[in-house]
């Protein structure tokens, strides 16, 4: 199974993704800002990062960019999880070097087929 990096600065919705996920099978890392994030994705072998929007200090748009800068994660999808569903949102995190986008609130049910849509699209 994968191994996903949840960043996310609201412990209530990691431990959603975290109980979620590893029901699933998934190894879930988590960190609680941008910065430990980036330390945790640098360190790791990761299949999946799941990044927050709108986080302090650092945005998930930052995030997202500095992670897709780094070569150890040239080939692992970055999926933005957000609730900014206004118009040119999706693209901003597309942009910013997301692979994707799940909107919040996230929908326990559907949650494990969009990480997988995004693992079997990243398959070689």
């Amino acid at each position: 199974m994968a191994r996903v990096l949840y960043i996310e600065d609201n412990q209530a919705n990691r431990l959603l993704v975290l109980r979620v996920l590893t029901a699933e099978g998934h190894t879930v890392l988590e960190a609680e800002n941008g910065l430990m994030g980036l330390q945790v994705a640098q360190r790791e072998r990761l299949d999946l990062v799941l990044v927050d929007i709108n986080m302090p200090e650092m945005d998930g748009y930052e995030v997202a960019s500095r992670l897709r800068a780094l070569s150890e994660l040239e080939r692992v999808p970055i999926v933005a999880l957000t609730a900014n569903v206004l118009r040119g949102d999706r693209e901003r995190s597309l942009r910013a070097g997301c692979d994707g986008y799940i909107q919040k609130p996230l929908d326990v049910d559907l949650l494990p087929s969009q990480v997988e849509a995004f693992l079997r699209a990243a398959a070689p």
